[in-house]
């Protein structure tokens, strides 16, 4: 199969979270399989980093890069406004932007407590509402969102950042049923533990700690980021599904 892929190729594909870690891997993946990649951040340079290194390994060179505070909704529907005054009609919306800071609630700082609810769960639903209104104009959208496994099942001194993805869930699939009969797909993809600089301490291959997670994953092992990629561009593709979790984890939720 070559790099432009059906369903994809020649899109306009908005990846919020595209400067770094699992939304940069969607990024070059949907750049590989022919999309006109969007990647926003709130590091303009790093999302500026993301497409440069696009432009250098993809055919396309028309992608691009915008920097956005997705806890702003005002920035946020100033950057998807400036996206379809340059770019065109955004086909596919990717929230993959994410935060997380582990500790018991009782010990939690309630600036970290709004920066995270603020960035994985209102950020995601900001872009949405930014989004919506051309996807249903034009009848046709595909939205995926990135949550975890952890809003799934939970987990001890994640509860703040379980309660931002778990509400991701509920929002998703509710979003979906809003609107599927306006021909707009919104699809939700739940990592485990993968490899990235968010889990970097976490799963270090050289820890204790790192080895007993790895031996936790029935498939002994952490994921990478590509392969969230790929589940992401798997749902992109497909024109039937909507309203669903692809838990991508090697298992992890089997014995959480």
């Amino acid at each position: 199969m070559n790099g432009a892929c059906r369903g994809i190729n020649k899109k306009v594909c908005v990846v919020f979270g595209g400067s770094s870690g699992i939304g940069k891997a969607i990024c070059k993946e949907l750049a590989k399989r022919g999309g006109k990649v969007i990647a926003v951040g709130r590091d303009g340079k790093k999302a500026l980093e993301t497409v440069q290194l696009l432009c250098h390994t993809s055919q396309r060179q028309n992608h691009a890069s915008f920097s956005c505070d997705v806890t702003n909704y005002s920035s946020v529907e100033a950057t998807i406004s400036q996206i379809e005054a340059t770019a065109g009609d955004i086909n596919v919306l990717v929230n993959a932007a994410g935060v997380n800071k582990d500790g018991l609630l009782l010990r939690a700082k309630l600036n970290d407590i709004d920066n995270i609810v603020s960035t994985n769960l209102l950020g995601s639903m900001y872009s949405c509402k930014a989004v919506l209104k051309s996807m249903i104009k034009r009848r046709q959208g595909s939205i995926v969102n990135i949550g975890s496994v952890v809003g799934l099942k939970g987990n001890t001194g994640q509860s703040i950042y379980s309660a931002s993805k778990s509400g991701l869930v509920g929002f998703t699939t509710s979003l979906a049923k809003e609107v599927a009969s306006k021909g707009v797909q919104v699809n939700l993809v739940a990592p485990g533990l993968v490899e990235s600089k968010m889990t970097a301490d976490l799963i270090n291959s050289e820890s204790d700690k790192g080895a007993s997670y790895r031996s936790l994953v029935p498939l002994k092992r952490f994921g990478k980021a590509t392969e969230i990629a790929h589940g992401v561009c798997f749902l992109v593709q497909s024109s039937y599904i909507t309203g669903q979790v692809l838990v991508i984890d090697g298992g992890l939720q089997l014995v959480l």
